[in-house]
C-alpha cells in the first residue's frame, strides 16, 4: 500500500521470504487452521468459511462469499468483516513459512462497497522478513481475480512460540487442539492471530 505507516515498512536489513520446503504445493487447498476459527473454520455457522490455496513463492489466493449475516449497511459487507477476511488471508501466509505468528498491525483501505452475495477474491504475499517480523500485503477484488479492487491491506505479523497460545487461550480449546491426533491440524491450530 502506498500510504502505509512507517511501522509497515520493512527495515533496510529485511530479507526476501523463503517458502518452507514442506509448505503445501502451489494450488493446494490449505484447509481450516482451526475448526472454530471465525475466518476459516467450518464450525462457525456465520463465519467466513474462507478457503485459501497456496500460490507460488510465499503467496496465496483465497475466496469467501459475503452472506446476509455479514452485513453492515443494508445489503453490504461490514467493513470489520472485510478486515477480518484480509487478516485471515494474510495470517494464512505463515503456513507457507511454517512459522507460528500473530497479527501485530493491520492497515486496511476500503476502495469500494462489497455487496451481499459477492465472492471476494483475495491475493496475498509475504514481502519481507526481518528477525521475528513478517511483512505482507493483500488485495481483495470483486467479480473475479482480475476484477476491481474492493479492499487492500498491509500487515505486520510477529513470530511467537506456541506458549503464546497456551498462556493466553482458554484451557479447554488449547487442550482439544493439542490433543488432535492429526499432526498437521494440530500444528495449524496455532499458526495465526493473537
Amino acid at each position: 500500500m502506498s500510504g502505509s505507516s512507517p511501522a509497515l515498512q520493512p527495515p533496510a536489513d529485511a530479507v526476501k521470504p523463503v517458502r518452507h520446503p514442506d509448505a503445501p504445493a502451489p494450488g493446494e487447498l490449505l484447509g481450516a487452521h482451526y475448526e472454530q476459527c471465525f475466518g476459516c473454520g467450518g464450525g462457525q455457522p456465520h463465519g467466513l468459511h474462507l478457503e485459501a490455496r497456496a500460490g507460488e513463492g510465499v503467496s496465496l489466493t483465497a475466496e469467501f462469499t459475503v452472506q446476509p449475516a455479514h452485513q453492515g449497511a443494508p445489503g453490504l459487507a461490514h467493513g470489520g468483516l472485510l478486515a477480518t477476511a484480509l487478516d485471515e488471508t494474510l495470517g494464512s501466509l505463515n503456513w507457507l513459512l511454517r512459522t507460528i505468528a500473530v497479527t501485530g498491525r493491520l492497515e486496511t483501505d476500503f476502495a469500494r462497497p462489497v455487496p451481499v452475495g459477492t465472492t471476494l477474491h483475495l491475493q496475498a504475499e509475504v514481502t519481507a522478513v526481518a528477525g521475528r517480523k513478517i511483512y505482507s500485503t493483500a488485495t481483495g477484488r470483486i467479480g473475479g481475480p482480475d476484477g476491481p479492487v474492493a479492499v487492500r491491506a498491509d500487515a505486520l505479523f510477529i513470530e511467537v512460540k506456541v506458549d503464546h497460545f497456551i498462556d493466553h487461550g482458554r484451557t479447554e480449546e488449547i487442550r482439544a487442539a493439542m490433543d488432535d491426533p492429526d499432526q498437521v491440524r494440530r500444528a495449524r491450530a496455532f499458526e495465526v492471530n493473537p
